[in-house]
């Protein structure tokens, strides 16, 4: 056997469908994650500060979710649409959305060691979280659409 079909031998291969779950699932889990960390900083502040944080948070969320996230998670679904099935199951991310995730996880470290005042740590970190959690449901969604109604893949 050569390299490359044993190479290919060990990628794990799912159905398509699978791939919009899984995102959803990453895109959540990294939304609740974010949102815990800006908990923590929220919860050690005065109650006024606290509330007007997440108030302003979710503002800023529901603008992310609105103006950025909802055609990010168009075209990636448009991809997966587009793919082969079966599929690699690490293509529910383009290669592209791996690079920008270690952008994102290397900047959210770089700003908690930054020294920057919490209040403001807070606000990025739920104003992100919230975004990633209403921009993960599109993924369910689609995969609902195409595992349990069993329609056609639309992005």
């Amino acid at each position: 056997m050569d390299a490359k079909k044993f190479l290919d031998a060990l990628k794990p291969i799912v159905s398509r469908h699978w791939l919009f779950l899984l995102a959803g699932v990453m895109w959540t889990g990294v939304g609740i994650m974010l949102l815990v960390r800006a908990w923590i900083w929220l919860s050690a502040m005065p109650t006024g500060w606290e509330i007007g944080l997440i108030l302003v948070s979710a503002v800023i969320a529901v603008l992310f979710y609105k103006f950025m996230f909802t055609n990010t998670v168009a075209k990636n679904i448009r991809r997966v649409c587009e793919l082969p099935d079966p599929v690699c199951l690490f293509a529910f991310n383009s290669p592209k959305g791996y690079i920008l995730i270690v952008f994102m996880i290397t900047l959210g470290v770089l700003l908690r060691r930054s020294g920057l005042d919490t209040r403001i740590l807070a606000l990025v970190y739920a104003s992100m979280g919230g975004a990633l959690l209403l921009a993960s449901l599109h993924f369910y969604s689609q995969f609902h659409r195409v595992a349990v109604e069993k329609r056609a893949c639309s992005g």
